[in-house]
């Protein structure tokens, strides 16, 4: 008989910025017999997630849902509304945006890159000043990521409406919400976005396999002038069969049931405590890397992510072999710092379905591994996390006294 591996008991701590931990709720969503997707059940299970993620958006319009990565809302993003050769400013915010970049190099765009360090959201300011040379509308679209997965920076999306607007500039703006939708304040209506990008394994709480775009009147205008390829990312296809509750090719139906449960969930919280609970766990984190003396990797706070805090390690220790001792020790995964940022930060994931117990067992994994692998800090940052909490919850019950 074969020699069985070593059980590791108790449960895993996935604080990765996504995929995230999926609920059991939504597990046993999920736990659902395949039906006719093209029958009246699935009709009615269509129509419901169709409606319901449009109030996770907070739009009017239709929203495409695919069965895909947030990798192909990218690309549908782009085919639907771009034709070869045009011009797309987007911003170098960190490893996710470059991504984005390349895709639309490979589909015939040119894209134009404003330069960061990844240390801060997009400049609001640079993308005003490049539109405003922009005299003969060649630039089509401006693209940016909400919140950069790979640094823990936001970018602040109203004030980059605003740009746009303040130099009467007609480009569409596109926006990345992969690691923000569910997570952060997003409003795709009231901030005047024509694409958002959106994906199920992060703040949706969901397995990766769905994908979304939220589409404006103004893409859906574009969209019938652009003359990239486009076949199984065609809105046109997908907006037509979506009406009666359907989809032009088969769907991930019981990724559909698990999404549906999603949104219930998020609107038996409330979107608003959603958030102010993610505001919550991200100050907890960051105190507890002040506290070890550690330097959190996004430069200003007032672009600090809800989603996630990337750290700086100390110079001369490797940010992934402390990520393995903390997995191999503590059960605990940790994100990788992608490409630039390889060796350098390790990412602390803090969205989702988590609560403040998760959060502080979290940052004990991290404290820990911290002392077992040898990396300069100091001890407390549990202490300073708790602390923090605490306050909170004593105000909040004060709150509710009163």
């Amino acid at each position: 008989m074969a020699q069985n591996a070593a059980r590791t008991a108790g449960r895993h701590f996935l604080q990765i910025p996504g995929p995230t931990p999926v609920p059991d709720r939504i597990l046993r969503a999920m736990d659902m017999p395949v039906i006719d997707h093209r029958g009246p059940e699935f009709a009615r299970l269509g129509k419901r997630v169709l409606e319901g993620i449009k109030t996770i958006f907070r739009c009017a319009g239709p929203v495409a849902i695919y069965p895909s990565s947030g990798t192909g809302a990218w690309e549908a993003a782009l085919v639907n509304t771009l034709s070869p050769g045009d011009r797309v400013l987007m911003v170098e915010t960190g490893h996710f945006a470059t991504l984005w970049k390349n895709m639309a190099t490979k589909l015939g765009l040119v894209p134009e890159f404003i330069g960061t360090d990844w240390r801060t959201g997009a400049p609001p300011e640079a993308i005003a000043a490049r539109l405003a040379d922009d005299k003969g509308h060649e630039i089509k679209a401006v693209c940016v990521v909400h919140n950069e997965t790979s640094t823990g920076c936001v970018s602040h999306i109203d004030a980059v409406r605003r740009a746009i607007d303040s130099v009467r500039h007609p480009a569409l703006l596109m926006v990345d919400t992969i690691s923000s939708l569910g997570s952060i304040d997003y409003r795709h209506d009231e901030w005047g976005v024509d694409v958002t990008v959106g994906g199920s394994q992060k703040g949706l709480m969901l397995p990766p396999g769905l994908s979304f775009n939220a589409i404006g009147e103004k893409a859906l205008a574009a969209a019938k002038t652009a003359r990239l390829p486009k076949s199984f990312w065609s809105w046109e296809d997908m907006i037509a069969a979506n009406k009666n509750g359907f989809f032009p090719y088969t769907p991930a139906t019981n990724m559909l049931y698990a999404l549906a449960e999603a949104i219930d969930m998020l609107h038996e919280e409330g979107l608003e405590n959603v958030f102010a609970r993610h505001d919550r766990h991200a100050e907890a984190t960051r105190r507890a890397v002040r506290a070890w003396g550690l330097e959190i990797w996004c430069r200003e706070p007032r672009d600090y992510s809800s989603s996630l805090t990337a750290v700086l390690m100390p110079e001369g220790h490797d940010a992934d072999a402390f990520r393995q001792v903390a997995l191999a020790h503590y059960d605990i995964s940790l994100g990788t710092g992608l490409s630039k940022l390889s060796g350098k930060v390790f990412r602390i994931g803090h969205l989702g379905d988590t609560n403040d117990l998760t959060i502080v067992g979290a940052l004990a994994g991290v404290e820990m591994a911290l002392s077992l692998a040898g990396v300069p800090h100091r001890a407390g940052g549990v202490q300073a996390a708790m602390d923090y909490l605490a306050d909170r919850a004593r105000g909040e019950r004060r709150a509710a006294a009163q």
